[in-house]
């Protein structure tokens, strides 16, 4: 058996050195911006000290999970799984690249907006992550501080879900319900983006990375298996777009590539007993291994960056452990997105034909879903519709 993965270690070293750089001498210029990028995301833990309180905030987080009894349930499972996700982030290299990489991505995406869009140049890029440093309230405020006349809130799950972009941009309207909103500045929503098609292209061309690697006699042949974030059936029932729009980027990714191979989508990464998305990513292996098919690429599809995710779960459980254990031949991981070039340009071009818009809103964003009954929810829709308005 030969079983081939990606631990891509190097490539959290580079988004290190080159966030570093990103970071000191653009996130800290003294050159003022006129128009500010807030990139928002779920974040991770740097090292693990933070996995305890990064881990409470999501468990007490109901855009993101419903538990009973939540203000106590909440915390006692945050501390029953810290150590169990220390250990995950010490076998990737002590803690999460996601940061290094939203740094270095922000900073190519504004270098190329000052090309593209001299009229809003400078541009600035933040960044602000739900769960963990730097939390999206403390960026507002410095945001704030730097007076931009423009902020463009860009979240960075390409696919829209309740429990993910909802959850950030909720975190907004929570944060100015409690504080006075800066005057003299202009808001606008880019919210999703799943088919663009430099997004696309992107995603494609990690995917022939991989294909060139296999034997030309099994090549075509091999499962392109993309595998996305799972929800709970219950956000499903309610109207939750996310699995449509995953479904939409793998039929694109794979047009792009001319049906060039048989291909599934999974769900990684359930949480708890409840029912959820189906099949489960290694489940779907296991299955497919059953049939006789057993050379594959995993494509993490709803992910812009390399996390917890993708180097422990994918490359570690799935391409390594299990892999071994089911008689996989041979099994590859497409990279996340990162810094390829295709999609750094993806953003730029998504941020610069947003500014030229006249429409600061997608007016899908400011729908709810059809069996919503989360108030908090309500109330946001209404709060951004006058945000955006001015």
């Amino acid at each position: 058996m030969q079983t081939m993965f990606l631990h891509n270690r190097s490539l959290c070293k580079l988004a290190c050195n080159a966030a570093n750089f990103a970071t000191s001498n653009v996130r800290f210029s003294s050159q003022k911006a006129k128009t500010a990028i807030l990139m928002l995301n779920m974040g991770g833990p740097q090292h693990t000290d933070q996995v305890h309180d990064y881990l409470l905030r999501i468990m007490t987080d109901r855009d993101m999970i419903q538990l009973p009894v939540q203000s106590r349930l909440g915390p006692w499972i945050a501390q029953r799984r810290t150590p169990e996700v220390q250990k995950k982030y010490k076998e990737i290299g002590g803690g999460s690249p996601i940061l290094k990489w939203t740094e270095l991505q922000g900073r190519l995406m504004c270098e190329q907006l000052d090309k593209l869009s001299p009229t809003t140049a400078p541009h600035k890029h933040y960044v602000g992550f739900r769960y963990v440093t730097p939390l999206t309230e403390d960026t507002l405020a410095q945001i704030e501080s730097d007076q931009p006349e423009r902020v463009v809130l860009f979240s960075q799950y390409p696919q829209y879900s309740c429990a993910t972009s909802g959850s950030s941009f909720n975190s907004i309207f929570t944060h100015y319900r409690n504080n006075t909103l800066p005057e003299n500045i202009k808001w606008s929503i880019i919210d999703r983006w799943g088919t663009h098609p430099l997004l696309i292209k992107t995603f494609a061309q990690r995917i022939r990375e991989e294909l060139a690697k296999f034997v030309e006699t099994k090549r075509n042949d091999v499962v392109i298996l993309f595998t996305a974030h799972s929800l709970p059936l219950k956000a499903v029932s309610r109207g939750d777009p996310y699995p449509s729009e995953i479904g939409a980027s793998v039929h694109m990714v794979m047009q792009e590539l001319g049906q060039s191979n048989p291909y599934s989508l999974a769900w990684q990464s359930k949480v708890g007993p409840l029912p959820w998305l189906a099949p489960a990513t290694d489940d779907a292996i296991k299955g497919y291994v059953k049939q006789g098919l057993k050379n594959f690429i995993l494509v993490p599809i709803a992910f812009v960056n390399e996390h917890i995710e993708t180097l422990h779960e994918l490359d570690i459980e799935y391409c390594d452990e299990l892999a071994k254990e089911v008689g996989v031949e041979e099994i590859r991981r497409a990279a996340a997105p990162n810094d390829h070039p295709l999609f750094i340009n993806a953003l730029s071009n998504i941020v610069a034909d947003h500014l030229k818009s006249e429409q600061s809103v997608n007016p899908k964003f400011l729908m709810r879903c059809p069996m919503c009954t989360n108030n908090r929810c309500r109330e946001s829709k209404k709060w951004y519709q006058q945000l955006c308005a001015h």
